[in-house]
């Protein structure tokens, strides 16, 4: 036995995927299908050779963690919310026009996918609908008003997440990313309560022991190595992340200044059935951790959370945009690599 250790989700895209995706549609969408299969393949495969007891697809089809539901959805512009990084750069979602609106692609399609090519248990990730909120402007629709497309929204993520339960996901997990975003662009925390509210009008749709197989991440983003909310302060998000109804909740912490500080907070406001994962590798250091340096990230969390309430995780994923090729494939892969290893080292330690 070890402490349970998870992958976050996307993993950088092979350049040959890339390439077919960039000339489309000139290569076809055929050529860009199969391109897909065989980078799921590889991943999982490749997951599953480390040794890594719990696989995702890598977010090999995805156009990005937070835009898979979209492709092909009418009714939608580019000049979205814009979401800036610390290096300057910028990424913008799109902006709705007109309703209903309805998810063109449900995660459950990336989830069988990986599915066919795993021999353990495969988890999913999806985006909260926290996040797809942004979408609607502050203007508001004609014919469609915000609380229509709230109503809608709910109801799309629960059958998002619904069908990958349905499905045999390991776990769903919730990407929240917005959430310690939001607390840089609203340092009152009413953005927050609102996401937090909203998020929990879908999670109280499910059992207790289907929430026991939901859980949320979090993290300052992670895109072409930089973030767009480290500087913003944990201990401002983590008391009401802790308050989403979810099973598991996974924590961005190894490129955090002060873990000691994170995991006092975590500790004090973590619900008494939850379990939490503590991000032990740096997606956006292109530095590889040492399985050294990750046991010892791990002995520290377990000096403040209970060991039976503990897992590892990366803090988020490696390229949540496809076209972000900061990161190789194969220094993701060695990062992995580590801390599947890393958390034995610190399992032995600990005694489990």
């Amino acid at each position: 036995m070890t402490l349970p250790t998870e992958p976050i989700g996307s993993i950088p895209r092979p350049p040959a995927l890339l390439a077919i995706a960039a000339s489309e549609p000139a290569e076809g969408a055929s050529a860009l299908a199969e391109a897909q299969e065989q980078a799921v393949r590889d991943t999982v495969h490749r997951l599953q050779e480390l040794g890594s007891p719990v696989v995702t697809d890598g977010e090999q089809a995805k156009p990005s963690f937070a835009t898979y539901p979209l492709a092909g959805l009418a009714g939608l512009v580019p000049d979205g919310v814009v979401i800036p990084f610390a290096d300057g750069h910028q990424r913008q979602l799109p902006r709705l026009t007109a309703g209903p609106f309805r998810y063109q692609v449900h995660a459950e399609h990336y989830l069988r996918a990986a599915q066919r090519h795993a021999s353990v248990p495969v988890k999913q990730a999806v985006i909260a609908p926290s996040a797809l909120s942004l979408l609607y402007p502050a203007e508001g629709i004609d014919g469609y008003p915000r609380e229509a497309f709230l109503a809608d929204l709910a109801n799309q993520t629960e059958a998002d997440i619904r069908g990958c339960l349905e499905a045999g996901a390991h776990v769903v997990q919730l990407d929240f990313t917005e959430g310690r975003l939001s607390l840089k662009l609203d340092p009152s925390g009413g953005v927050l309560d609102d996401f937090v509210a909203f998020n929990n009008s879908v999670l109280e749709r499910f059992t207790d022991a289907e929430r026991a197989r939901i859980g949320v991440h979090t993290c300052p983003g992670g895109d072409q190595d930089s973030t767009h909310s480290l500087d913003v302060d944990y201990a401002a998000l983590l008391p009401q992340l802790f308050r989403l109804k979810a099973g598991n909740f996974y924590l961005q912490l190894a490129s955090e200044a002060d873990p000691d500080k994170v995991l006092t907070v975590a500790a004090e406001h973590l619900p008494a059935d939850a379990r939490v994962f503590v991000g032990v590798i740096n997606p956006v250091d292109p530095r590889v951790e040492t399985a050294e340096e990750v046991r010892d990230r791990v002995l520290t969390a377990a000096r403040h959370l209970p060991a039976d309430r503990l897992g590892t995780c990366d803090d988020c994923g490696f390229a949540p945009f496809a076209d972000d090729t900061s990161t190789s494939r194969e220094t993701a892969f060695a990062k992995i690599r580590a801390r599947l290893e890393g958390t034995e080292l610190a399992s032995a330690e600990l005694g489990i």
